[in-house]
C-alpha cells in the first residue's frame, strides 16, 4: 500500500474573502477536472461548494469530489 499524500494548504478567494483549504493533491486535481468538465473555474466551483456546505470547507470539498465520483460511477453503470 502506498503512503497517503501530504495535505497541502491552498489559498482561495470566495465572495471577496480570502480563505484557505487543506486537501490532498489528489482531491485538488479531481476538483480541477470537475471544474474543467463543467466549464467553470476552480474558484467558481469552490464558491458553489461553499454555498451549500454545512461544515468545514476542506471536508466539503472532499465530500463533493466523492459525490461526483459516485454519480459518474452510477451513470456509467446505468443505475442513475
Amino acid at each position: 500500500m502506498s503512503e497517503p499524500s501530504a495535505i497541502r494548504k491552498r489559498s482561495v478567494v470566495i465572495a471577496g474573502h480570502a480563505t484557505s483549504v487543506s486537501v490532498e493533491p489528489e482531491f485538488w486535481e479531481a476538483l480541477r477536472e470537475i471544474a474543467a468538465g463543467r466549464a467553470v473555474s476552480i474558484t467558481q466551483l469552490i464558491a458553489a461548494i461553499d454555498d451549500t456546505r454545512t461544515g468545514n470547507l476542506s471536508s466539503a470539498i472532499r465530500l463533493f469530489v466523492l459525490a461526483d465520483l459516485r454519480a459518474r460511477t452510477a451513470r456509467d453503470a446505468g443505475t442513475d
